[in-house]
């Protein structure tokens, strides 16, 4: 005979309905779990930093606007800044398009 028998489970076998279910929408919640710690949490701790940053510039630090001006802070307020890209060449730009800030001081020199 080519064909084996298949046999029923018994009727207490199955599991619940609850069981079931759980057992369907846990892969998704782990999911969920997952990208939140290794997508969405990372992106809003670089978002508070770069907030921060940006809050904290000064007169004479250097800054890099989004469309590439790289100049020092002449003048700063709440939500726009003076940045001289050449001697005599001021630019307004408002704060929220600066992309780096580089302290007054600039960075350490190397230990050669």
């Amino acid at each position: 005979m080519l064909i084996s028998t298949a046999y029923a489970q018994a009727p207490g076998a199955q599991p619940t309905n609850g069981a079931a279910m759980f057992m369907q929408i846990a892969p998704l919640l782990l999911i969920f779990v997952v990208f939140y710690f290794l997508m969405i949490r990372p992106q809003q701790k670089r978002m508070k930093e770069h907030r921060a940053m940006i809050d904290a510039v000064k007169k004479g630090d250097t800054v890099v606007t989004g469309g590439g001006l790289i100049g020092k802070v002449t003048k700063a307020d709440d939500k726009e800044v003076e940045i001289e890209i050449a001697s005599g060449v001021r630019v307004r730009a408002v704060k929220s398009t600066l992309t780096d800030v580089q302290p007054l001081g600039g960075a350490k020199p190397a230990n050669d």
